[in-house]
C-alpha cells in the first residue's frame, strides 16, 4: 500500500494539499464536509494533482514542502512546467 500527496481545487479557487492512502475516498469525504475545516467551509471540485509516495515518512515531507510553496510554483507544478523538489 502506498500514500499519496494530493492537490484539490476548492470551489473559491484556493487549493488544497493533504496526504491519503485512497485518493478517490478522501476527495469523496472531502466533497461530504468530512474533510477537515478547511475544505468544509470552502467545498472542493476536482483534484489537480496527486504524487505516490512507498511509506507515510515521504508523503509526509513532500507534503510539508508542497504546503511552503506559493500558488504559482504549485499551479506550475499541476500543469507540468516543473517537477521541482526541493
Amino acid at each position: 500500500m502506498g500514500y499519496f500527496v494530493y492537490i484539490l481545487k476548492c470551489k473559491d479557487g484556493s487549493l488544497y494539499t493533504g496526504i491519503t492512502t485512497d485518493v478517490k475516498r478522501r476527495f469523496r469525504e472531502h466533497k461530504e464536509g468530512k474533510g477537515g475545516h478547511y475544505t468544509s467551509s470552502r467545498g472542493v471540485l476536482k483534484i489537480l494533482h496527486t504524487e505516490q509516495f512507498k511509506n507515510r515518512s515521504l508523503a509526509s515531507k513532500r507534503e510539508v514542502e508542497l504546503k511552503g510553496w506559493s500558488r504559482s510554483k504549485k499551479m506550475n507544478l499541476i500543469v507540468g512546467k516543473t517537477t521541482e523538489r526541493e
